[in-house]
């Protein structure tokens, strides 16, 4: 009981001579990395609420009481429907899956250095390389296609790796701004993906219901494995997809954190000038960051569309998928961190089916939903801002600034000190000379 009470007031006292354990993991970067995202999401769902507040007070269609309701309704997520929740949540952990890859392809640039806006253009080479693959090698039994599916999913995250280093290798070659490189890359691969599908027929569902889209692999008999999980989440897609992402980002974080290579890669971003100054290939680290990210991104998209009943809208030369954009506020959200991008791909989609259920129970319509998902989204963006402000970090580069002008400062009259006692050293001596000459 002792022991316990001792541990107790060492959270919020000094004990032995040391500061409070609360003191200490708050000064941690990654306590302050979770309370900004946690600010964010917390500042979003409350400015939601007043937005429904006000739409309840303006509009004659919407009952009292229903803001109330459906701010409750959309903290409950999946949780909130009144029916099947089992399926809208295996759903949802369904569909997290190639948010939280995408997330990490915007994450992994970050780090260093770069901005991936080119990972729906990744995501859709992936998908478009898996399913020829696993639509493409007929399968005669269990084992060949679950073969089939190891190789479609490999070659959709090469397929990503090869269309990433595309914008990396003009970054580190050319010196082109990866964004733009990114953004060409997209539509390119949007229109390449409406060729290919275009032109191979066989890879089309020809249904009288269906229209651009592809057959779903499992007419094939290629699908990734499920091992009971829907079974579990009766009705819904689930299967190890999730998992194997969630194994993946923390792959990533190992690689990242406590790799030489991870450091160089991490160093390139925050200085690549001085990275090469210290013997490292900067270049070499700007295209594999961004390969890598492609690949991830690939993966995602493999994942997703290799689940068997999932088919893919090919005709995509005039839309982007929207999971590849949302993986940019999942990397925000997440701070750039591997583990922090699992937790914000779930929240985010938690949320979504949260707006679902809002326009389903009340009568908020859908658009909404999608308003205050899009607010959340939005202060994803100052998560790094608040994280230096809980750091202190914009007083302490006031006070660098001040330290450094004023010892510029003291340099400068220090010099003029020596110069003005140079010259009467000087002037005492032209006078010498000419008293001797005379």
């Amino acid at each position: 009981m002792n022991k316990f009470l001792k541990f107790f007031k060492s959270l919020f006292c000094s004990v032995d001579n040391k500061e409070p354990k609360l003191l200490t993991a708050y000064k941690k970067e990654s306590t302050k990395s979770i309370l900004s995202s946690i600010i964010c999401i917390a500042t979003g769902v409350l400015i939601g609420f007043f937005i429904m507040l006000i739409l309840e007070i303006t509009s004659d269609d919407i009952p009292t009481g229903d803001a109330v309701n459906g701010f409750f309704i959309l903290l409950g997520g999946p949780f909130a429907s009144k029916s099947d929740v089992m399926f809208i949540l295996g759903d949802m952990l369904f569909q997290t899956t190639p948010l939280l890859l995408t997330g990490l392809a915007v994450a992994v640039a970050f780090k260093t250095g770069l901005f991936n806006i080119g990972a729906p253009g990744q995501y859709l080479m992936g998908a478009m390389v898996a399913i020829i693959v696993a639509l493409g090698i007929p399968v005669k039994s269990e084992v060949a296609g679950f073969f089939v599916w190891l190789l479609a999913l490999i070659c959709g995250m090469i397929a990503g790796a090869l269309w990433g280093a595309i914008p990396g290798a003009f970054k580190a070659l050319l010196g082109v701004n990866e964004v733009i490189v990114c953004i060409m890359t997209n539509w390119i691969a949007a229109n390449v993906v409406s060729w290919v599908f275009s032109v191979n027929k066989q890879f089309v569902n020809g249904a009288q219901s269906k229209s651009g889209y592809t057959i779903p692999t499992i007419q094939n008999g290629v699908a990734t494995p499920k091992l009971g999980l829907d079974q579990i989440f009766k009705g819904s897609y689930m299967d190890i997809g999730l998992f194997i992402a969630i194994a993946i980002a923390i792959v990533i974080y190992v690689i990242l954190n406590k790799t030489t290579f991870g450091f160089e890669l991490r160093a390139c971003g925050h200085n690549k000038h001085a990275a090469k100054y210290a013997g490292m290939n900067e270049k070499r680290n700007i295209i594999l960051s961004m390969a890598i990210a492609g690949a991830l991104a690939g993966c995602g998209a493999a994942l997703y569309f290799l689940n068997g009943k999932v088919e893919l809208y090919w005709n995509t030369y005039q839309t982007l998928p929207a999971d590849g954009f949302n993986g940019i506020p999942v990397a925000l959200l997440a701070s750039n961190n591997p583990i922090g991008v699992i937790f914000g791909s779930l929240f985010l989609r938690y949320i979504e089916k949260g707006g679902f259920n809002l326009a389903g129970y009340t009568m908020f319509n859908e658009y909404v939903s999608d308003l205050i998902i899009a607010i959340i989204i939005y202060f994803a963006g100052f998560s790094k801002l608040i994280k230096d402000i809980l750091s202190g970090r914009k007083s302490n580069k006031k006070g660098s600034m001040l330290k450094k002008l004023s010892s510029l400062f003291k340099k400068k009259g220090k010099k003029q000190e020596q110069d003005d006692l140079n010259q009467q050293n000087n002037s005492q001596n032209q006078v010498g000379d000419r008293e001797v000459v005379e």
